[in-house]
């Protein structure tokens, strides 16, 4: 006796259907969204008016404001002159590695130091460990400028006491600069090596490692993203810094590229194309720094944030 089977029904398809819950929360993202992008175009537009005011003459930025380009683009008198001669009055050449050497070693040591300090405060047990953290987030909020006045007499007085002179020097940058970023580089480097595990650090401890071992072989091989962060803020803060450098560099052969760059203003402030020409000079190092190394500025100042 032969069988017939019988023929199954093909499944009701499932539609998918957009409740009216969905609705209400994709209107949160696309509200976002369009937030984020008037706060991108407002950051940008200042840009776009500095690369305006580079890319015309000096009559035509002395005549008109740089928005009324867009009126009348193609009636402008467009030159590139600007460039050449800013990177001639900046003597890029000799300014460049002057900001150079101002700027790699103030990165490098805050980070060695706070990294340390941030190791101490997460793994040791000490009397007083909370009062010092909360006296080193407490000097965050200390601006520099209330600290010139007493950091410039001490540089004098060390000068003259052992004939040593600071001020106009690199060191005098990179003391100010480093000890200033102190605070927030503990306090980072902190937060991330509390994610770190701490039964790995314990293991290593009963195999007889010592704080130093463990320190250099694993606590900063893991904060590489927390360490590459900092150094990338703290190398952005001291690239871009004019005040420090006018103050405890001064003009000479040591200046930077920023003291360079007011200079190109002129004594009337007559160079405003020459200035802008220079400013994006100038952001060349940095522009390639933070988007060779967003992912780690990202990932490190975000660990630790919800532990």
């Amino acid at each position: 006796m032969t069988v017939t089977p019988t023929p199954v029904a093909n499944p009701p398809r499932k539609t998918k259907r957009r409740n009216n819950a969905g609705a209400e929360q994709e209107k949160p993202h696309v509200i976002i969204t369009i937030i984020m992008g008037i706060i991108a175009v407002a950051w940008l537009f200042p840009l776009v008016g500095l690369l305006i005011t580079s890319l015309r003459s000096k009559a035509d930025v002395d005549a008109t404001g740089w928005w009324t380009v867009f009126l009348n683009p193609f009636g402008q008198d467009w030159t590139v002159q600007a460039f050449g001669d800013a990177w001639d009055a900046l003597d890029a050449g000799t300014t460049f590695w002057n900001s150079a050497a101002v700027t790699i070693p103030a990165t490098v040591l805050p980070v060695m130091i706070a990294a340390m300090a941030a190791y101490a405060f997460t793994f040791l047990q000490f009397r007083g460990k909370e009062i010092y953290f909360a006296v080193i987030l407490g000097l965050m909020v200390v601006p520099i400028q209330i600290a010139v006045i007493p950091i410039l007499q001490l540089f004098v007085w060390f000068g003259n006491a052992t004939g040593i002179p600071i001020i106009g020097q690199y060191p005098a940058a990179w003391i100010v600069h480093a000890t200033f970023a102190m605070p927030l580089a503990i306090y980072i480097l902190r937060n991330y090596m509390s994610t770190l595990p701490n039964s790995l650090i314990e293991a290593a401890r009963v195999d007889g490692a010592s704080h130093f071992q463990i320190f250099w072989r694993l606590a900063v091989p893991m904060s590489v993203p927390a360490l590459a962060s900092f150094a990338i803020f703290q190398f952005l803060w001291v690239w871009n810094d004019f005040f420090v450098a006018y103050l405890f560099i001064q003009s000479g052969p040591n200046q930077v590229l920023q003291q360079g760059l007011y200079s190109l203003l002129g004594q009337y402030g007559q160079g405003w194309q020459r200035v802008a020409a220079g400013s994006f000079i100038v952001l060349v190092v940095p522009l390639l720094i933070f988007f060779l190394l967003q992912r780690f500025f990202v990932r490190g100042l975000t660990a630790g944030a919800v532990k």
